[in-house]
């Protein structure tokens, strides 16, 4: 039970320090939890009187104000007992809202290398049946706890008042019940565990599945997908069926412990009352109370096992809240206050994730304006480079600057906000075409959206689409060819009027003609800009004021077109493939 207390502790501290009122709203529903369990005993004592001193002796005369206090009791105690869970369930809610929003702020600050920890299932279900689980914890678990101990302490007390000997008795039975709901925590606590996990499995592989049906559909891998599927599931339904079937073997232990009261009150509590050491009255007091004596101690089994499904829940919670910062603003950074001329220059820059080396003594200057085209094989780290300047990863060593200025100086969100990004892979928002384009500036006006739609040849086909610009194109783009996808993120990065524009492979899937018009329009944007452009094919930076050739994270040859096909190295051998220049002519590049 200590790992889980520490766990609670975590979650009430945590609210504490998130939201001051939170945790004075969970006081006083627990304290009305207690007083309504408290005011269980006062109408079995109120019941005595009228037995003992009303109905034995044939008085009358304190009936009806008896029946009337015992009615008072009841309205009060129900009232109270139902604002408390009012407040028990809007508070556990509240809990939930903040510590979920709490988590998606994490995940936002977080570099890559976190996402690729946590995967899209698993985040989902931390974010959803656990931080329900913990709202079920706060709303429902906390006040049961507090009402079966509080119940069970104000009954003992009230018996041991009225007969400590019969009390005695009742209460000798509860060390078993104890140490069977002991037994049944050490084994029910490693099994909640891996159930989250199977858990973890199944929804991971839902999620999968459904972001690659495009693929699963294209491969006919239909039914090897089913059966993968159903093999997570079935992990899961076998491990719930061995959860359930310990807690089915030491409900009945328990429940049975918790009968025994009932049969100790029906014979003990009877030869006190032939012996004449129990009033009637009292002995209806016990009899009607030995429930809330019992009812603790059958809950306990279940309260143990929802409260170790809250411990899985929560370690998987804290795991997110408390995760290391990824890559954050340093100490004294500063906004950019302008937007920025655009002047890159990587400075002896190094890369190394996971202990291999992904870049190697990287160096080169873009004066603002200027094109910079990088060709390379699979791997060779051109997109690394992008992430870098980007600031999704810090490199080992060296230094990437803007205008002069390391980096690391600038607020990353002002440094982003100056740098239009357009990659390969798109992702496109389940929102209308124009939400889209608009995405990092949502203030755009129509005007400048088609204007960036124009220079990035998207124009004509989102007017042809069925509500133009307003059209949903769908999540992730679904209903768009890889072309259409890849223009309309270069329109979003154009629509940002970005000092430094990168195109990461952004026209990979347009023909060739397309691609032609695209650098037009580049070549004459109304606002100035540097552009950084990544490519397989070298028509796509022909024009480019310098070219990298990059290999296993190196820069091996640099130049404009015409002096690199004059060196007769790397890039004149992908020119002539490129260009159909015949075998021979390859060989001799090489």
């Amino acid at each position: 039970m200590s790992h889980t207390s520490s766990q609670f502790k975590w979650v009430w501290s945590y609210l504490g320090a998130q939201h001051h009122g939170l945790r004075r709203g969970f006081f006083f529903g627990l304290f009305l939890s207690a007083v309504t369990s408290m005011m269980i005993v006062v109408n079995p004592f109120l019941s005595q009187r009228l037995i003992d001193q009303v109905i034995i002796p044939g008085n009358t005369e304190p009936l009806l104000r008896i029946l009337a206090l015992m009615l008072v009791v009841q309205v009060v105690r129900l009232s109270l007992r139902y604002l408390m869970i009012i407040v028990m369930e809007l508070k556990s809610t509240q809990a939930m809202t903040i510590i979920r929003h709490q988590m998606y702020d994490v995940v936002q600050a977080q570099d890559y290398r976190f996402q690729a920890k946590i995967r899209t299932g698993n985040m989902m279900t931390r974010m959803t049946s656990d931080l329900d689980m913990l709202r079920h914890t706060l709303a429902w678990i906390t006040y049961q706890g507090v009402d079966a101990l509080v119940t069970f302490a104000a009954t003992l007390t009230f018996f041991l008042l009225v007969n400590w000997r019969l009390a005695v008795c009742l209460a000798a039975v509860t060390p078993c019940i104890l140490y069977l709901s002991r037994r049944f925590v050490r084994r029910i606590r490693p099994r909640f565990v891996l159930l989250r996990q199977k858990l973890t499995e199944l929804s991971t592989a839902v999620t999968e599945n459904i972001d690659g049906h495009r693929v699963v559909k294209a491969f006919a891998r239909e039914d090897y997908e089913q059966e993968h599927f159903e093999k997570f599931n079935a992990d899961y339904r076998d491990t719930s069926y061995e959860n359930a079937v310990i807690s089915a073997k030491y409900q009945p232990l328990l429940e049975f412990g918790s009968q025994i009261l009932t049969v100790i009150t029906l014979i003990v509590g009877g030869i006190f009352l032939i012996n004449g050491e129990l009033t009637p009255g009292q002995y209806l007091s016990f009899s009607s109370l030995t429930w809330a004596l019992a009812m603790p101690l059958r809950m306990l089994g279940m309260l143990l096992a929802d409260w170790q499904r809250f411990n899985a829940a929560a370690a998987m919670i804290r795991e997110v809240t408390e995760a290391p910062a990824g890559i954050a603003d340093k100490p004294g950074a500063r906004a950019l206050a302008k937007r920025p001329a655009g002047a890159v220059e990587f400075d002896r820059v190094s890369l190394t994730l996971n202990g291999s080396v992904i870049l190697e003594d990287i160096s080169f200057t873009a004066a603002p304006g200027q094109t910079i085209g990088i060709l390379g094989s699979t791997g060779a780290g051109k997109t690394s480079l992008v992430n870098l300047l980007m600031r999704f990863y810090e490199p080992t060593a060296g230094t990437v600057r803007l205008d002069g200025a390391d980096i690391q100086e600038y607020t990353i969100s002002s440094l982003r906000r100056s740098i239009g990004l357009a990659m390969q892979d798109v992702f496109l928002f389940s929102d209308t075409t124009r939400g889209n384009i608009a995405y990092g500036r949502p203030d755009l006006g129509e005007e400048e959206i088609v204007r960036r739609a124009v220079q990035a040849d998207a124009d004509s086909f989102i007017r042809g689409m069925e509500d133009g610009y307003d059209t949903i194109v769908g999540e992730r783009g679904v209903g768009l060819s890889g072309g259409q996808r890849q223009r309309i993120a270069l329109a979003r990065a154009l629509a940002v009027a970005p000092a430094v524009l990168v195109l990461d492979d952004t026209t990979s899937s347009v023909d060739s003609e397309t691609e032609r018009y695209i650098q037009e329009q580049l070549r004459g944007l109304d606002f100035p800009c540097t552009k950084i452009i990544i490519a397989q094919r070298i028509t796509s930076f022909r024009g480019a004021d310098l070219i990298l050739v990059m290999d296993k994270g190196k820069i091996i040859e640099r130049g404009t077109h015409e002096e690199l096909l004059a060196n007769k190295g790397f890039y004149r051998y992908i020119w002539n493939l490129q260009n159909n220049a015949g075998e021979e002519a390859a060989n001799a590049a090489r």
